[in-house]
């Protein structure tokens, strides 16, 4: 049996079927052909499917597409306006802080969370809040580089 769910998606009004079961990650690869969200293990550890329900990181294979109906999704498919990226998304491009991009939309949805509830944030706090997001290639250094810089700039320093 498939569930009708209408929710907003970065700013849009959606609706899509999905079954009982369908993951959140599942509805928006599948049935909204929003593919930035990655499935790293299907299991909650690697952070490569995090997005923003309500306001709250989320990992998307966590949640079953049924529950969001009514709640505000964000998802790396809106950071940017148009051709403009997201000051995280330049500064991972300066920094070189990505490599295969599995990991990185949900390195970058976390990052665009953390800075959003703390502007100003330091080093171990950035390391800490990224902790659920595991990358195998880049060694995180360059990802908290790039977070630091795009927060300095956010905040006009």
């Amino acid at each position: 049996m498939k569930h009708h769910v209408t929710t907003t998606v970065n700013g849009d009004e959606v609706e899509f079927l999905c079954s009982t079961e369908q993951t959140l990650l599942d509805c928006l690869r599948d049935e909204l052909d929003l593919t930035g969200a990655k499935e790293g293990c299907g299991s909650g550890d690697c952070g490569a499917c995090s997005v923003l329900v309500d306001g709250r990181l989320v990992c998307s294979c966590l949640v079953l597409g049924v529950e969001v109906s009514g709640k505000k999704i964000e998802t790396i498919e809106g950071m940017a306006k148009g051709d403009e990226l997201h000051p995280l998304q330049r500064k991972f491009l300066e920094h070189a802080a990505l490599q295969c991009g599995i990991c990185t939309p949900g390195v970058l949805v976390a990052a665009k969370s953390l800075l959003e509830k703390n502007p100003d944030p330091t080093e171990t706090e950035v390391r800490y809040w990224l902790a659920g997001n595991l990358c195998r290639c880049t060694g995180y250094d360059k990802i908290i580089r790039a977070v630091m810089d795009a927060a300095a700039e956010m905040r006009g320093a």
